[in-house]
């Protein structure tokens, strides 16, 4: 069996700096020459599995098993499930079904912009974001807020920042289902760890909205609007995380958000109408901004919500620590190494083929939402182009840095690389989630940041003594703040807007408000590092 060396130069900087040359040169290729994402991570793979062979002298046929492993890991765990949540969210758009939802929800709020902001940009976005993903939420959600008033810029940083806290989720759990195919970690406690650190991010985000909006008086003033809608978004989001997984939290997050702020404004409602900016609206412009009805029967908001339901139920049952459906494997191979860390241990790259997975589940809700909504061939036709026009590179990319972070662990380059970051000590807690920032916003994707950094977070976790899942959790918390600066998903989410191919004037206008929400989660993760029982949440 192949032993990884710790140290393959003889000097344990070089070999620090040699095992860094896959990260700095995918940010190159991303962030200098602005390659496209799947062929930016081909090259890094190639490049990872030559200094692999050369450098830290990996079997070239154990490596190759490795990287097909991955690859393989890459399309089963994280493709099939992407795949099927955009041919979801497709179908709602061909069907009709999603501008009846839209509408629906329009005619719900107020003619106060800090409510339209709670409802469209934070409840609506983190639906969009727990079923598809991918800047979806920014394209879907600013026109609604430029058609209420707020200007065009000022609405798709609106739309970035309240799609921070459900990133992690987004996609039907598709980052932290990578996130525990690289470190193989279980699922269920990643998604719980993860859960707990959003629900603490989670708090700030409306009250920024609401500054965002109507500036300090206005939001003092709607102050019950961020309690109900960050805390109702957390009741729905935190148990599902912690019990069931991470294919729903998102969507079950932004559900009770809307339930709960609907009812609030039964009860209550800002006392001055403010529209964007906090000045007073008059009559006339109440009216203007509060829209028409949405002129739809009881049968049309049932079949607007119904999709929704149909998913939520399958893949519950599908899905929950009640089923086995998840747990059958009938094909598994691997390939293993001694590892350099633990010295009588082994790193195994290892796919697991189990044909229940989550992906599975949502590919049965899509055809029974399909059948519910009469999809006809036609439809179906146009589904299927839009998702393989959106899908095709996303899913070359999950191939491609899936092998390459498999051959990365499995060389023992993550164990040297997080050899080195282990000698900045317990600090590196500040560090953790500062990676996911930077991963995040040079490749556009909290999956692939997790699948490039998660096993050496947690190697760099291991060496220093932290809870196994708290530095892995961190990263992606961390790729969730950076999202608002992520050139890819900004170039999804200009695209409705007036800012096509004009992300980098979006992305400065995100800057300033991203570093304080990184600043926010670096000061929870030290506090959940001194103050939170390993055993209780992080262990």
């Amino acid at each position: 069996m192949f032993n990884q060396v710790l140290d393959p130069t003889g000097n344990l900087f070089l070999s620090w700096l040699i095992a860094l040359v896959p990260v700095a040169l995918l940010l190159f290729l991303l962030a200098v020459l602005r390659l496209s994402a799947w062929i930016a991570v081909l090259i890094g793979s190639i490049v990872t599995y030559a200094i692999a062979a050369l450098v830290w002298h990996m079997p070239t046929g154990q490596g190759a098993l490795a990287y097909l492993y991955g690859s393989a890991t890459g399309v089963w765990s994280v493709d099939w499930i992407t795949i099927w949540g955009v041919m979801l969210f497709n179908t709602l758009v061909v069907t009709g079904v999603f501008e009846k939802f839209r509408r629906w929800l329009v005619a719900q709020g107020t003619a106060d912009v800090r409510v339209q902001t709670m409802l469209f940009a934070w409840a609506f976005g983190a639906l969009l974001e727990g079923l598809v993903g991918f800047g979806y939420p920014w394209a879907f959600v600013a026109p609604i807020l430029i058609t209420l008033g707020i200007p065009d810029l000022d609405a798709v940083r609106v739309a970035a920042l309240a799609n921070n806290a459900p990133v992690s989720y987004g996609a039907l759990g598709a980052p932290i289902i990578g996130l525990a195919a690289v470190t193989g970690l279980p699922l269920l406690a990643l998604s719980s760890s993860v859960g707990h650190i959003v629900a603490v991010l989670a708090l700030l985000p409306p009250w920024v909205l609401l500054y965002l909006v109507s500036g300090r008086q206005g939001m003092w003033e709607a102050w019950p609007l961020a309690i109900v809608g960050s805390l109702a978004y957390i009741a729905g989001q935190l148990p599902v995380a912690v019990y069931l997984g991470p294919y729903l939290p998102d969507v079950a997050g932004a559900i009770l958000c809307f339930v709960c702020l609907l009812a609030l404004l039964k009860i209550w409602q800002p006392a001055t109408v403010r529209g964007y900016g906090g000045a007073p609206l008059s009559g006339e412009a109440k009216d203007r901004a509060t829209g028409e009805a949405h002129g739809l029967s009881g049968g049309e908001i049932v079949q607007a919500w119904l999709p929704v339901i149909v998913l939520v139920v399958i893949v519950v049952l599908w899905t929950g620590p009640w089923s086995r459906i998840p747990a059958y494997v009938p094909f598994k191979a691997s390939v293993a190494a001694g590892s350099a860390l633990e010295p009588g241990k082994t790193v195994a790259a290892a796919f697991s083929w189990a044909p229940g997975v989550g992906g599975t589940a949502i590919a049965v809700s899509w055809l029974v939402i399909a059948v519910l909504l009469r999809v006809n061939g036609t439809q179906l036709g146009e589904i299927v182009h839009r998702t393989w026009q959106q899908m095709w590179g996303a899913c070359l990319v999950g191939v491609f840095i899936f092998g390459l972070a498999y051959v990365f662990n499995y060389s023992g380059m993550a164990a040297s690389l997080a050899f080195g970051f282990s000698k900045i000590g317990v600090l590196f807690i500040v560090v953790a989630p500062i990676l996911g920032w930077i991963g995040v916003a040079l490749s556009g994707s909290n999956t692939s940041t997790n699948a490039m950094f998660g096993a050496f977070q947690l190697a760099v976790g291991k060496i220093l003594g932290f809870p196994p899942v708290l530095l892995p959790s961190l990263n992606s918390v961390g790729a969730e703040v950076g999202k608002p600066v992520a050139p890819q998903t900004a170039s999804v989410g200009v695209s409705t807007s007036r800012f096509v191919r004009n992300e980098g004037e979006v992305i400065r206008h995100n800057m300033g408000w991203t570093f304080i929400m990184l600043v926010w989660l670096i000061v929870i993760g030290v506090a959940f590092y001194l103050f939170v029982p390993t055993t209780r949440v992080l262990g």
